[in-house]
Protein backbone atom coordinates (compact mmCIF):
# COMPACT_ATOMS: atom_id res chain seq x y z
CA UNK A 1 0.00 0.00 0.00
CA UNK A 2 1.03 3.43 -1.31
CA UNK A 3 0.42 6.39 0.82
CA UNK A 4 0.95 9.98 -0.75
CA UNK A 5 0.28 13.34 0.69
CA UNK A 6 1.42 17.03 -0.08
CA UNK A 7 1.51 19.79 1.65
CA UNK A 8 1.14 23.38 -0.74
CA UNK A 9 2.87 26.01 0.69
CA UNK A 10 1.45 28.44 -1.55
CA UNK A 11 -2.00 27.44 -1.12
CA UNK A 12 -1.78 26.61 2.23
CA UNK A 13 -3.47 23.06 1.76
CA UNK A 14 -2.91 19.58 1.65
CA UNK A 15 -3.37 17.07 -1.28
CA UNK A 16 -3.15 13.07 -0.84
CA UNK A 17 -3.49 10.19 -2.80
CA UNK A 18 -2.03 10.77 -6.00
CA UNK A 19 0.07 8.63 -8.08
CA UNK A 20 3.61 8.80 -8.42
CA UNK A 21 3.76 10.05 -11.85
CA UNK A 22 3.32 13.36 -10.15
CA UNK A 23 5.91 13.16 -7.85
CA UNK A 24 8.64 15.07 -9.92
CA UNK A 25 6.36 17.69 -10.41
CA UNK A 26 5.82 18.18 -6.62
CA UNK A 27 9.06 18.11 -5.76
CA UNK A 28 10.16 20.78 -7.77
CA UNK A 29 8.99 23.95 -5.77
CA UNK A 30 11.21 23.95 -2.44
CA UNK A 31 8.96 25.33 -0.64
CA UNK A 32 6.39 22.21 -0.79
CA UNK A 33 6.61 19.23 1.42
CA UNK A 34 6.12 15.56 -0.04
CA UNK A 35 5.42 12.43 2.30
CA UNK A 36 5.23 9.25 0.85
CA UNK A 37 4.31 6.10 2.70
CA UNK A 38 4.76 2.70 1.50
CA UNK A 39 3.73 0.25 3.80
CA UNK A 40 3.91 -3.59 3.12
CA UNK A 41 4.52 -3.01 -0.71
CA UNK A 42 6.05 -5.38 -3.29
CA UNK A 43 9.91 -5.24 -4.51
CA UNK A 44 8.81 -3.45 -7.46
CA UNK A 45 7.04 -0.74 -5.74
CA UNK A 46 10.22 0.14 -3.99
CA UNK A 47 12.75 -0.12 -6.80
CA UNK A 48 10.15 2.69 -8.95
CA UNK A 49 9.77 4.93 -5.74
CA UNK A 50 14.09 4.15 -4.91
CA UNK A 51 14.39 5.14 -8.75
CA UNK A 52 11.97 8.77 -8.55
CA UNK A 53 14.23 9.65 -5.51
CA UNK A 54 17.86 8.38 -6.89
CA UNK A 55 17.78 6.17 -3.22
CA UNK A 56 21.33 4.51 -3.06
CA UNK A 57 21.13 0.82 -3.62
CA UNK A 58 22.72 -0.43 0.09
CA UNK A 59 19.81 1.73 1.57
CA UNK A 60 17.21 -0.03 -0.60
CA UNK A 61 18.93 -3.11 0.88
CA UNK A 62 18.39 -2.29 4.30
CA UNK A 63 14.60 -1.53 3.83
CA UNK A 64 14.13 -5.39 2.02
CA UNK A 65 15.70 -6.74 5.34
CA UNK A 66 15.40 -6.10 8.75
CA UNK A 67 17.81 -4.64 11.16
CA UNK A 68 19.09 -5.41 13.97
CA UNK A 69 19.78 -1.54 15.72
CA UNK A 70 19.24 2.09 14.83
CA UNK A 71 21.02 3.63 12.31
CA UNK A 72 21.70 7.21 10.28
CA UNK A 73 23.28 7.24 7.53
CA UNK A 74 24.03 10.36 5.13
CA UNK A 75 23.87 10.47 1.57
CA UNK A 76 24.99 13.88 1.32
CA UNK A 77 21.24 14.37 -1.16
CA UNK A 78 19.85 12.85 1.93
CA UNK A 79 19.86 11.08 4.65
CA UNK A 80 18.46 7.42 5.67
CA UNK A 81 17.40 6.31 9.03
CA UNK A 82 16.47 3.03 10.52
CA UNK A 83 14.09 3.74 13.70
CA UNK A 84 11.74 0.89 15.49
CA UNK A 85 8.36 0.62 17.37
CA UNK A 86 7.74 -2.01 20.14
CA UNK A 87 4.35 -4.35 20.30
CA UNK A 88 3.77 -5.74 23.40
CA UNK A 89 1.65 -8.72 23.88
CA UNK A 90 2.02 -9.98 28.03
CA UNK A 91 0.14 -13.20 26.70
CA UNK A 92 2.40 -14.39 23.98
CA UNK A 93 5.66 -16.22 24.30
CA UNK A 94 7.29 -13.56 22.91
CA UNK A 95 5.80 -11.00 24.62
CA UNK A 96 7.70 -8.06 22.88
CA UNK A 97 8.92 -7.81 18.97
CA UNK A 98 10.64 -4.76 17.25
CA UNK A 99 8.67 -2.98 14.39
CA UNK A 100 11.10 -1.44 12.06
CA UNK A 101 10.38 1.63 10.16
CA UNK A 102 12.81 3.42 7.49
CA UNK A 103 13.19 6.69 6.51
CA UNK A 104 14.76 8.65 3.62
CA UNK A 105 14.58 12.51 4.25
CA UNK A 106 15.66 15.11 1.85
CA UNK A 107 15.08 18.85 1.49
CA UNK A 108 11.22 18.69 0.65
CA UNK A 109 10.46 15.18 1.46
CA UNK A 110 9.77 11.81 3.33
CA UNK A 111 10.26 8.53 2.52
CA UNK A 112 8.75 6.23 4.90
CA UNK A 113 8.93 2.40 4.66
CA UNK A 114 7.26 -0.51 6.47
CA UNK A 115 6.62 -4.28 7.11
CA UNK A 116 3.90 -3.83 9.42
CA UNK A 117 1.16 -1.49 10.76
CA UNK A 118 2.15 1.37 12.81
CA UNK A 119 -0.54 2.90 15.55
CA UNK A 120 0.90 5.84 15.53
CA UNK A 121 1.36 6.56 11.44
CA UNK A 122 -2.44 5.12 11.02
CA UNK A 123 -3.50 8.32 13.52
CA UNK A 124 -0.98 10.48 11.11
CA UNK A 125 -2.78 9.37 8.22
CA UNK A 126 -5.84 10.17 9.28
CA UNK A 127 -4.62 14.01 10.38
CA UNK A 128 -2.46 14.15 7.49
CA UNK A 129 -5.05 13.35 4.92
CA UNK A 130 -7.31 16.82 5.89
CA UNK A 131 -4.77 18.84 7.76
CA UNK A 132 -1.38 20.34 8.05
CA UNK A 133 -0.46 20.26 10.65
CA UNK A 134 2.69 17.55 10.83
CA UNK A 135 3.62 19.00 7.40
CA UNK A 136 4.05 22.67 7.43
CA UNK A 137 7.33 22.98 9.42
CA UNK A 138 9.70 21.25 6.91
CA UNK A 139 10.72 17.83 6.13
CA UNK A 140 12.65 18.02 9.47
CA UNK A 141 9.69 18.35 11.64
CA UNK A 142 7.42 15.96 9.70
CA UNK A 143 10.64 13.07 11.09
CA UNK A 144 10.28 14.55 14.80
CA UNK A 145 6.64 13.60 14.71
CA UNK A 146 7.32 10.30 13.73
CA UNK A 147 9.72 9.27 16.02
CA UNK A 148 8.09 10.77 18.63
CA UNK A 149 5.13 9.00 18.15
CA UNK A 150 6.49 6.00 18.28
CA UNK A 151 8.73 7.19 21.21
CA UNK A 152 5.76 7.70 23.02
CA UNK A 153 4.35 4.45 22.73
CA UNK A 154 7.39 2.59 24.46
CA UNK A 155 6.14 4.84 27.63
CA UNK A 156 2.78 2.34 28.46
CA UNK A 157 5.23 -0.45 28.17
CA UNK A 158 7.45 0.48 30.69
CA UNK A 159 4.60 1.71 32.99
CA UNK A 160 3.31 -2.16 32.50
CA UNK A 161 7.06 -3.30 33.09
CA UNK A 162 7.26 -1.34 36.97
CA UNK A 163 3.62 -2.97 37.42
CA UNK A 164 4.96 -6.43 37.04
CA UNK A 165 7.71 -5.58 39.04
CA UNK A 166 5.89 -4.76 41.83
CA UNK A 167 3.72 -7.83 41.61
CA UNK A 168 6.53 -10.35 41.32
CA UNK A 169 7.79 -8.13 44.66
CA UNK A 170 4.91 -9.47 46.35
CA UNK A 171 4.31 -12.58 44.84
CA UNK A 172 7.82 -13.85 44.85
CA UNK A 173 6.88 -15.27 48.83
CA UNK A 174 4.19 -17.54 47.86
CA UNK A 175 4.54 -18.64 44.15
CA UNK A 176 6.17 -21.22 42.85
CA UNK A 177 9.66 -21.59 42.19
CA UNK A 178 9.23 -22.76 38.68
CA UNK A 179 6.52 -19.81 37.79
CA UNK A 180 8.30 -16.56 39.27
CA UNK A 181 11.57 -17.52 37.95
CA UNK A 182 10.19 -17.71 34.32
CA UNK A 183 8.62 -14.61 35.26
CA UNK A 184 11.55 -12.84 36.06
CA UNK A 185 13.74 -14.09 33.12
CA UNK A 186 10.53 -12.87 30.52
CA UNK A 187 10.80 -9.53 32.50
CA UNK A 188 15.04 -9.64 32.11
CA UNK A 189 14.53 -10.13 28.49
CA UNK A 190 12.24 -7.82 27.62
CA UNK A 191 14.16 -4.94 29.31
CA UNK A 192 17.43 -5.85 27.40
CA UNK A 193 15.62 -6.11 24.22
CA UNK A 194 14.11 -3.04 25.10
CA UNK A 195 17.67 -1.25 26.35
CA UNK A 196 19.28 -3.04 22.83
CA UNK A 197 16.72 -1.31 20.68
CA UNK A 198 16.43 2.32 22.10
CA UNK A 199 20.40 3.02 22.52
CA UNK A 200 21.25 3.45 19.26
CA UNK A 201 17.95 5.00 18.86
CA UNK A 202 19.00 7.77 21.52
CA UNK A 203 22.58 8.08 19.83
CA UNK A 204 21.15 9.24 16.19
CA UNK A 205 19.72 12.41 18.12
CA UNK A 206 22.78 13.44 20.50
CA UNK A 207 24.86 16.44 19.20
CA UNK A 208 28.26 16.62 19.09
CA UNK A 209 30.09 19.66 19.97
CA UNK A 210 26.98 21.56 20.18
CA UNK A 211 25.95 20.42 16.36
CA UNK A 212 23.21 17.88 15.55
CA UNK A 213 23.96 15.09 12.76
CA UNK A 214 21.71 16.72 10.15
CA UNK A 215 20.23 19.70 9.54
CA UNK A 216 17.27 21.78 11.83
CA UNK A 217 15.65 24.01 11.42
CA UNK A 218 16.23 26.36 14.51
CA UNK A 219 12.79 26.93 15.57
CA UNK A 220 12.31 22.95 15.43
CA UNK A 221 15.03 22.50 17.47
CA UNK A 222 13.08 22.95 20.99
CA UNK A 223 11.24 19.61 19.63
CA UNK A 224 14.01 17.45 19.46
CA UNK A 225 15.07 18.31 22.72
CA UNK A 226 12.27 17.35 23.96
CA UNK A 227 12.69 14.09 21.84
CA UNK A 228 15.99 13.55 23.66
CA UNK A 229 14.61 14.06 26.93
CA UNK A 230 11.87 11.43 26.10
CA UNK A 231 14.55 8.98 25.00
CA UNK A 232 16.85 9.55 28.07
CA UNK A 233 14.01 8.55 30.36
CA UNK A 234 13.53 5.69 28.72
CA UNK A 235 17.19 4.38 28.80
CA UNK A 236 16.90 5.52 32.85
CA UNK A 237 13.85 3.42 33.66
CA UNK A 238 15.52 0.41 31.57
CA UNK A 239 18.41 0.90 33.73
CA UNK A 240 15.97 1.00 36.72
CA UNK A 241 13.61 -1.89 35.89
CA UNK A 242 16.77 -3.88 35.01
CA UNK A 243 18.17 -2.86 38.27
CA UNK A 244 15.25 -3.74 40.77
CA UNK A 245 14.87 -6.90 38.31
CA UNK A 246 18.54 -8.09 39.90
CA UNK A 247 18.03 -7.47 42.41
CA UNK A 248 14.12 -9.24 43.11
CA UNK A 249 15.87 -12.03 41.98
CA UNK A 250 18.79 -11.80 44.10
CA UNK A 251 16.01 -11.53 47.11
CA UNK A 252 14.12 -14.37 45.84
CA UNK A 253 17.30 -16.24 45.58
CA UNK A 254 18.09 -15.89 49.15
CA UNK A 255 14.23 -16.47 50.16
CA UNK A 256 14.51 -20.29 48.21
CA UNK A 257 18.15 -20.99 49.90
CA UNK A 258 16.42 -19.93 53.41
CA UNK A 259 13.63 -22.13 52.87
CA UNK A 260 15.72 -25.24 51.56
CA UNK A 261 18.16 -24.31 54.87
CA UNK A 262 15.14 -25.01 57.37
CA UNK A 263 13.72 -27.41 55.60
CA UNK A 264 17.55 -28.92 55.74
CA UNK A 265 17.83 -28.35 59.52
CA UNK A 266 14.34 -29.34 59.93
CA UNK A 267 15.11 -33.23 58.51
CA UNK A 268 18.60 -33.16 60.54
CA UNK A 269 17.02 -32.85 63.95
CA UNK A 270 14.85 -35.30 62.96
CA UNK A 271 17.42 -37.76 61.77
CA UNK A 272 19.33 -36.95 64.94
CA UNK A 273 16.36 -37.76 67.18
CA UNK A 274 15.61 -41.23 65.68
CA UNK A 275 19.95 -42.02 65.60
CA UNK A 276 19.44 -42.84 69.54
CA UNK A 277 15.87 -44.30 69.05
CA UNK A 278 17.13 -46.49 66.67
CA UNK A 279 20.06 -47.80 69.06
CA UNK A 280 18.07 -48.43 71.85
CA UNK A 281 15.49 -50.47 69.97
CA UNK A 282 17.81 -51.90 67.67
CA UNK A 283 20.06 -53.31 71.17
CA UNK A 284 16.70 -54.85 73.05
CA UNK A 285 15.75 -56.32 69.64
CA UNK A 286 18.87 -58.38 69.47
CA UNK A 287 18.60 -62.36 69.67
CA UNK A 288 20.58 -62.68 72.59
CA UNK A 289 19.96 -63.00 76.37
CA UNK A 290 19.32 -59.79 78.28
CA UNK A 291 18.81 -58.88 81.58
CA UNK A 292 15.02 -58.50 82.29
CA UNK A 293 14.05 -59.50 79.65
CA UNK A 294 11.08 -61.63 80.59
CA UNK A 295 9.95 -59.05 82.86
CA UNK A 296 7.22 -56.91 81.58
CA UNK A 297 8.14 -53.41 83.36
CA UNK A 298 11.33 -53.89 80.69
CA UNK A 299 9.40 -52.87 78.00
CA UNK A 300 7.80 -50.08 79.87
CA UNK A 301 10.84 -48.46 81.28
CA UNK A 302 12.17 -48.70 77.68
CA UNK A 303 9.32 -47.08 76.16
CA UNK A 304 9.43 -44.37 79.18
CA UNK A 305 13.07 -43.89 78.15
CA UNK A 306 12.62 -43.47 74.55
CA UNK A 307 9.61 -40.91 75.07
CA UNK A 308 11.54 -38.81 77.47
CA UNK A 309 14.82 -38.51 75.52
CA UNK A 310 12.73 -37.88 72.56
CA UNK A 311 11.08 -34.97 74.34
CA UNK A 312 14.27 -33.86 75.86
CA UNK A 313 16.21 -33.63 72.34
CA UNK A 314 13.33 -31.99 70.75
CA UNK A 315 13.15 -29.42 73.70
CA UNK A 316 17.26 -29.07 73.01
CA UNK A 317 16.86 -28.62 69.58
CA UNK A 318 14.00 -26.19 70.01
CA UNK A 319 16.10 -23.70 72.47
CA UNK A 320 19.19 -23.73 70.04
CA UNK A 321 17.29 -22.90 66.86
Amino acid sequence: MIKTYLFNNHEQKMISNFGLEHVNDYLANPDDLLWIDLFDVQNEDLFQVAKIFGFHPLAIEDCLHDSPRAKMDDYEDYKFFVFHALRYNEESDNEITTLELNAFVGPNYVVTIHKHKLKWLGQMDAICSRHPKYMDKGADFLLYTLIDGITDEYFPILDRISSRIDELEDEMYDQEVKEVTEEFLALKRTIILIRRVIMPQRRIFLTTNGKWKFDIREENVPFYTDLIDHLERIVDSTETYRDLVNSALDTYYSIISAKSTEKLNVLTVISTIMLPLTFVTGFFGMNTPLPFEHSPMATVVICIFLIVLTWGMWRLFKNIM
